[in-house]
């Protein structure tokens, strides 16, 4: 981790030289400036995790420059400390009306002010890690809940349990595709007999075989499976993709955008990005195309 970094603004540096070098010895990396104009040149290159900032300068006051920053999108995070030789509470007001995290006057009490600078830092530091942890957390969540509904939309199987009456208990997503593709006009009651049947363009054909506990006529389970079959979201896993990712990369590689992906997948289009994040990563990808190569060299047709 890097060490933090710290930027005084003051038109007299000099004044603080002790403080500055007291927050070395301790591997802060302090940055100066003596300007308002000058702190906006060091911010355009580097951000830091603390700003001193002076109240009294040529110029542009701290009042100013402070103002300044809470207004930039990239800066107005960073804490500001108000340095000042004015001990009056009307300007300890002002200074937290402008944004200021704490007010020090001068002249300065060095190990008051080291003490104070540090908390800040600490604090910058616990929220920085606060907000990974919660970004880690915010993934970890959607990808489990979209984990759980992953039953229902096995990869691998097209699946439909029955009671005895015949009535649908499951059916994972495969299923439910091919018997729309097969049965355009709905559900057959002979599909629970099993068989072979043909889809009304002609064409290839839907194999459903049923399986049933011995001793048992509660629930009947059908396997449907199609002949002739071109490869599908399972043909991927051999890139060392999860069944999810899986899937997500059969629909990128089918044209599909995020959000279309999310829908036919019954999900989030935010979960669909972390998919996407993670694919990335375990395929050593850097973007959408690439992903398109790769799958799609896995999905054309076996050669007969």
């Amino acid at each position: 981790m890097p060490p933090p970094t710290l930027l005084v603004v003051d038109d007299t540096p000099a004044a603080l030289g002790v403080v500055c070098d007291t927050l070395r010895r301790e591997g802060v990396r302090v940055l100066l400036a003596e300007s308002g104009a000058a702190a906006r040149e060091v911010l355009a290159r580097t951000i830091p995790d603390l700003i001193l900032l002076d109240v009294v300068m040529p110029g542009e006051d701290g009042f100013t420059v402070c103002s300044a920053l809470r207004a930039a999108p990239a800066w107005r995070d960073i804490p500001v400390i108000f340095l000042t030789a004015i001990d009056a509470a009307e300007q300890k007001v002002r200074a937290f009306a402008a944004g200021a995290v704490d007010y020090v006057t001068k002249p300065v009490h060095v190990p008051e002010l080291v003490a104070r600078v540090r908390v800040q830092l600490d604090l910058r530091s616990a929220r920085r890690t606060l907000e990974v942890k919660n970004a880690e957390l915010e993934t970890e969540v959607a990808i489990r809940l979209d984990a759980e509904e992953q039953l229902a939309a096995s990869l691998d199987r097209a699946v439909v349990v029955l009671d005895r009456a015949g009535a649908w208990l499951f059916a994972t997503r495969l299923a439910h595709d091919l018997i729309a593709k097969y049965f355009p006009a709905g559900r057959p009651t002979s599909l629970a007999a099993g068989g072979t049947f043909s889809p009304p363009s002609g064409g290839g054909a839907l194999i459903v075989r049923r399986f049933a506990e011995a001793g048992r006529d509660d629930t009947v389970m059908l396997v449907l499976e199609e002949e002739h079959a071109p490869p599908g979201p399972a043909a991927l896993l051999a890139l060392g993709l999860t069944p999810r990712q899986a899937e997500v990369a059969y629909w990128v590689a089918q044209g599909k955008s995020n959000s279309e992906t999310a829908i036919i997948l019954g999900t989030s289009p935010r979960t669909v990005d972390k998919h996407m994040e993670r694919i990335f990563v375990r395929l050593g990808l850097e973007n959408r195309a690439s992903l398109m190569v790769s799958a799609n060299e896995r999905l054309r047709p076996p050669r007969g």
